[in-house]
Order: structure tokens, then sequence, then C-alpha cells
């Protein structure tokens, strides 16, 4: 078990391809356009020619029917013909084989953790995720929304007290801080409090300490009043006490990315998804944001959610070669640290194991009311803010308001959704 778990450990980690004997990658090509919207399994599985989306599927139907001989060959099979350097199509199959493979090793949680983004080399340049954030521009509008909620939610208050469950590197928030500098005028007092959860991300290169000192320095430099708290505990364990909130303030919380990673009601007893909901709901919060990927990966059975997977991140990855070129290094980071690190959690982890229960944006809004909030309707400049940059982006880029979120997609794939709570 050992040496399986290390041999598929490099294969994720490695950043070249296979090489065939003669030292040349192999790469796929593109499937035809009819494959990409087919949601059921058997249907692709009967298409020929034996392409490795088919192959994929077979593999994961394999897999559901206990047989686990046939799968292991099929993904021999695969490895032959995908590379993580290749087009979308043939990247995404070869993090996606890799997937399977550890769900066949039951080795998927020891992937996920060694797959854990980490700092680059650089230290001027953004972490694996936060590169992410950038490249992807679904990711960043969702961050803008969630913003240009905050501040509207500002106007006419003196004092306002953010508290965000995952800062993750700031860069939320040195947006926010410079909007804010460039409003002029009386700014309001801003305290942020970030919960430093021991596993999130920045807890071992010194938690956060650091990110908090660089937004003070920001702060400081723009004129605009502000101090960073932290609270160290696991977020399933934060109280309103440990939050020290004060009369006077109005309260904002914010979820960017975070709340899919709590276990609900299908995982254990205690429903820890929505007890935190609940338990934000008890500090009457002015304004309550939340974005989060739109695709179910929480509750579906093994198959089905494969095939929900492999169609959501088939569109992450294509609208990725629109934002950098091929061989960018950086795509290359964030695909292997980032995302690859998602879809072995997904695919290859049940129960406890797997981290990363996305829901669809109806699911979370029959959590957001059932915890006792009410919509909050997007204003139209934030709208109009963000149309205006997906302009400058790539026409295949979407946006659509539904049920008072925004809707953030590639053509018409929804990827991530923003919505504003009170």
């Amino acid at each position: 078990m050992k040496t399986k778990l290390q041999e598929l450990e490099r294969a994720l980690l490695d950043d070249n391809g296979e090489d065939d004997e003669d030292g040349n990658s192999h790469s796929m090509d593109i499937e035809d356009s009819n494959l990409s919207s087919i949601g059921n399994c058997k249907e692709v599985c009967q298409l020929s020619p034996r392409t490795p989306k088919r192959l994929l599927f077979e593999c994961a139907n394999a897999i559901s029917e206990g047989n686990m001989e046939e799968a292991s060959t099929i993904i021999t099979e695969l490895r032959q013909m995908v590379s993580v350097q290749g087009d979308p199509s043939s990247r995404i199959a070869a993090y996606m084989v890799e997937g399977l493979a550890a769900k066949i090793a039951s080795s998927g949680k020891y992937l996920y953790k060694a797959l854990k983004c980490k700092e680059p080399p650089s230290s001027d340049r953004l972490a694996a995720m936060q590169i992410l954030f950038e490249i992807c521009p679904c990711f960043k509008f969702g961050f803008m929304a969630a913003n240009g909620a905050m501040i509207e939610a500002f106007k006419g208050e003196k004092r306002v007290h953010i508290v965000d469950f995952d800062i993750n590197q700031g860069n939320q928030y040195i947006t926010l801080i410079q909007t804010l500098a460039n409003q002029g005028g009386k700014l309001p007092y801003l305290r942020l409090t970030g919960v430093d959860d021991p596993e999130s991300v920045q807890r071992p290169n010194g938690g956060l300490v650091m990110i908090g000192l660089r937004l003070e320095q920001l702060a400081e430099a723009l004129k605009v009043p502000f101090e960073f708290h932290t609270v160290a505990s696991t977020t399933s364990l934060v109280s309103p006490s440990m939050l020290d909130c004060r009369p006077g303030e109005a309260l904002i919380v914010n979820f960017a990315f975070q709340l899919h990673h709590m276990p609900d009601e299908s995982v254990s007893t205690v429903n820890e998804r929505d007890q935190l909901l609940r338990m934000v709901k008890s500090l009457n919060p002015k304004l309550v944001t939340v974005v989060e990927q739109d695709v179910n990966t929480n509750t579906t059975p093994f198959l089905p959610r494969f095939v929900e997977a492999y169609n959501y991140y088939s569109a992450v990855y294509e609208s990725l070669d629109v934002t950098l070129p091929r061989e960018s290094q950086d795509r290359i980071n964030v695909e292997r640290q980032c995302l690859a690190r998602d879809i072995v959690n997904v695919v290859a982890c049940e129960g406890k194991e797997r981290i990363e229960r996305y829901e669809v944006a109806g699911k979370w809004r029959a959590r957001m009311t059932m915890a006792g909030f009410m919509p909050r309707v997007m204003g139209p400049n934030v709208v109009d803010m963000i149309r205006k940059l997906i302009k400058e982006y790539c026409d295949r880029y979407t946006l659509k308001e539904e049920m008072s979120a925004l809707h953030f997609g590639w053509e018409d794939k929804s990827l991530i959704f923003a919505s504003a709570w009170r």
C-alpha cells in the first residue's frame, strides 16, 4: 500500500506528463463537442472510439460495480493517453484518472494532504490558491461580488466589524481596503477578525499574523482606519464570545469558499454546516455573504458525483486555457496543487474523509433560509462593475442573476455563485 501511495503521489506531484519509450509526451485529441453535454455515464461508455473520456467513465462505472480488476486495467491504459501538459481535456483526464486510482487504493486522503497548496519559492508571489483566484475570473468575480455587497453595507456606519472564517492569503481584503480608500470622505472604522483554523493553509507559515500585518500596513498607508484580530480555533468550535462583537458596530460575516468544508447531516449526526449558520444568525449580522462553487459533490453517490465533477472541472480547465498559455508554470502549479487536490478528494474519498463537499446554489439558499436569513439583492453598481470586467476577459464567461444571487460561469456551465443575506 505504501508503494502504491508513493506512485500515486509521484504521478500527481510530477511536473511532467508520462512519456513513451521514445521520450514523447502523450496527449489526447479534443473530443467531439456532443460528448460534453452528456451527463449519463453509461451513455458515454457506449460511444466510440475509445477516447479518454469514455475510458474514464468506463473506469468509474467498473468501480461503482465493484469490478476493481477491470478498473485497474483501464487506469493503466488511460495513463498512456493523457498528460498534465496537454490540452484541457487531456489535463482533466490526467488528474481524474489519479483520483480513480486513489479510490481503488483507498489512498485519497493521503494524496489530498500531499497536494495541499503551499507558498511558492518566491516570497513575492501569491500562494497557488490565490493565483487560481486571479487567473480564473469566475473566482475573482465571486470575491468582487462579496466585496461590493460589503461596501454597500458600510453606508451610514461609523464602525464595521467583518468576521471571516477563511481569509486565505488576505487578497480579498487588500482589494476591499483599496476600494474604501478610493471612495474618499469619512471612512468607517473597520475591524477584521479572521478564524485561524489549525487546518488552514496559512497555519504552517505562521498563521494569520503575517497576513494581518500586511493588511494593517496597507490600511495605514492608504489612511483607512483598520485593525485586525485572529481567533485561534477550529471553525466548528467558534462561539459568539470568541468573536468579540461590540455594541455600535455593524457586523458583517463573509463565507468565501469556506462553508462547503463543514460536514453536514449526511456525514454526522452533528450538522456542523447548519450549526455554524445558526450561530452566525444569533449574532444578528447586518450582512452575510456566501461565495461557493455551484456543483453538487456533497450527497451524491460515487458514479453521478464523478460525472458531475468531470463536467464541472472540464469547464474550469477550459477557462484556464483562455487566461494563461499552455506552457505557463503558474497554470501548471494551480492545476496540480489546487484543482487536482480537490478532484482527488471528490472522486476518491467518502464519509468524513471527503472535505470538498460542494452544493448547488439552490441548496445553499434552502440552508440560509432555514437558518433564518433573508436574501439581499446585489446592488446594480455591483452587477454593472462585474459586467464591465467580464468584457475585458472573454465573451465565453457569463454572468446571470437568479433568485437574488449572481452566477458566474463558462459558456452554459455555472461555476461560482455569490449571494448576500441579512
